[in-house]
């Protein structure tokens, strides 16, 4: 479903669409979210030891210096833009021995610092003349995308073609940077991060006379540049995620508010809903948040997770994570195949990611927690952004976890 066809929302109300169409989409799905299933989760071990640790890993750093604020702001932009390649996950493993975001990671960092070399990739012009096989070399990734297969006419003959997964991700990756490109070369930004420093500063105006200035720079965001139009129509209904355009906003809050005196608008970000991908709703079913089991049949979504219907595997998971010998923790086998999705199907699992998250944090906040045996005061205080970032860092955090199966949807720049 292409979002062109996908209305944009209201102006100024991109958050609340996000939210009420995540809601509205999976309450007709009929997806449960139970309060008793949120209240296990919450006062779980796996959720208590580990939350403070892990709530604000989002990994959206490179370990580069700057020539300015101006380069810093475009590369972090860049690294946003390009948060996709989820459903490509495992023949990345596979080709690389990385998965998808730090295939990308890589991507960006060496596409920024053979700059000075190859040419200014990630400026504007860069991005709309950059070329596939230029993707593909950066990436490292050349021998993986040339496939062999039977001459047609001549037996015992093989031709190697272009084609395959990692073929795709290299194509989707290099059409995204050509839009993007495009699209600034019209507005007239150097490059992406002076869109997105505009965007902050006319946030900070709103923010000033008592506006929401995310609101803002997401419309911005989404309006300005196809690849954060994260949108799509379910059961004929419109479904808003922005997970890129968002996921942007905080990174830059992140890097930033931390500064006496930051070099840019750093807005406001813990109000954010969650920066839905695959991992976030994959994990959430398997830790019994998000029941499939009542959803509408005809989305075929019921047997997606056959193993998260299993009392004692939800039980395990629950429970705290065991040790592991260092030795067994540096092996790390590719990841298996989880479900493909229709786009359909993988954006109602995010809007049902997305609402289950406001339930947890909601419920948390007014958990009863006075007879605990350990001091979980700092529950009350749970943003929806943290719990995001736990649920994406443990996912990794843990052998169990990274076991687990995750959905995954091909050729899309969304997540």
């Amino acid at each position: 479903m292409s979002s062109e066809l996908v209305p944009f929302p209201p102006s100024g109300e991109y958050l609340k669409a996000v939210r009420e169409s995540s809601r509205a989409a999976r309450l007709k799905a009929n997806i449960t979210i139970s309060d008793e299933s949120i209240k296990r989760f919450l006062l779980s071990p796996a959720f208590t030891s580990t939350y403070t640790r892990l709530r604000a890993a989002h990994g959206m750093t490179l370990p580069l210096n700057f020539s300015s604020i101006k380069e810093e702001l475009n590369i972090l932009s860049v690294l946003s833009l390009l948060n996709f390649g989820s459903g490509y996950r495992v023949p990345l493993h596979i080709a690389t021995g990385r998965g998808a975001f730090d295939n990308i990671r890589a991507f960006v960092f060496g596409a920024y610092i053979s700059a000075a070399s190859a040419g200014d990739h990630f400026s504007a012009h860069g991005m709309k003349e950059i070329t596939p096989a230029t993707v593909a070399n950066l990436m490292r990734v050349m021998d993986a995308i040339h496939v062999e297969r039977p001459h047609e006419e001549i037996p015992g003959v093989t031709v190697g073609e272009l084609s395959g997964p990692i073929w795709e991700i290299v194509q989707i990756i290099a059409k995204t940077l050509n839009e993007t490109g495009e699209a600034l070369v019209n507005g007239g930004y150097p490059d992406l991060g002076s869109l997105v420093f505009e965007a902050l500063g006319e946030g900070e105006k709103a923010r000033k006379a008592g506006r929401d200035e995310c609101e803002v720079i997401v419309e911005r965001l989404v309006r300005g540049i196809p690849a954060f139009r994260d949108m799509a129509l379910v059961q004929g209904q419109p479904v808003y995620c922005f997970k890129k355009a968002m996921l942007t906003v905080h990174a830059i809050a992140l890097r930033y508010k931390a500064s006496d005196t930051p070099p840019v608008p750093v807005p406001r970000t813990d109000h954010l809903p969650i920066f839905s991908d695959n991992v976030i709703p994959s994990l959430l079913v398997h830790l019994g948040v998000i029941d499939l089991s009542t959803a509408d049949a005809s989305l075929g979504l019921q047997q997606l997770f056959p193993e998260a219907q299993n009392p004692q595997l939800l039980e395990a998971l629950l429970s705290a994570a065991q040790p592991v010998e260092p030795v067994v923790a540096k092996i790390i086998s590719p990841p298996k195949e989880g479900p493909l999705l229709t786009v359909e199907q993988a954006f109602v699992l995010r809007a049902a990611a997305i609402d289950a998250c406001e339930l947890i944090v909601q419920y948390a906040k007014t958990l009863d927690i006075s007879g605990a045996a350990e001091d979980w005061s700092w529950m009350k205080d749970i943003t929806l952004p943290e719990l995001d970032a736990w649920i994406w860092a443990v996912a990794k955090d843990r052998p169990d976890y990274r076991k687990l199966e995750r959905f995954a949807l091909r050729n899309t720049a969304y997540f």
